[in-house]
């Protein structure tokens, strides 16, 4: 998936807005109240990453399953290594299994 697919597919989830608050060049999705500045991240893209990463909570059993089974998905960059992954956009996992743990992440922060 491109930048473009995976950013239109995130903010296509309700209540969902791209934020920067860790400065140019970090794409954070959350969702929740944005006119009162409440959200939760669920998404993280590094824009000028080649391939391009893309950070997603998960659940801790899965995400290890995962990180075991396909050698572009990692430990969380920069995020609890337990409840996160950073999927390094290779085509490895074809763009369903990314579109699927996209919406589990996001189904993780507002359960």
């Amino acid at each position: 998936m491109t930048h473009k697919e995976i950013e239109d597919y995130l903010l296509s989830m309700p209540d969902t807005w791209l934020d920067f608050p860790f400065g140019e060049g970090t794409s954070v999705y959350k969702v929740g109240n944005k006119e009162a500045g409440e959200g939760k991240l669920f998404a993280i893209i590094a824009d000028n990453s080649k391939p391009l990463r893309l950070s997603l909570k998960c659940d801790p059993l899965l995400a290890k399953t995962l990180r075991d089974k396909y050698e572009s998905v990692l430990p969380g960059y920069h995020l609890n290594k337990k409840h996160w992954n950073t999927i390094l956009c290779t085509g490895q996992l074809d763009d369903e299994e990314i579109k699927d743990l996209a919406r589990l992440s996001y189904n993780l922060v507002t359960q």
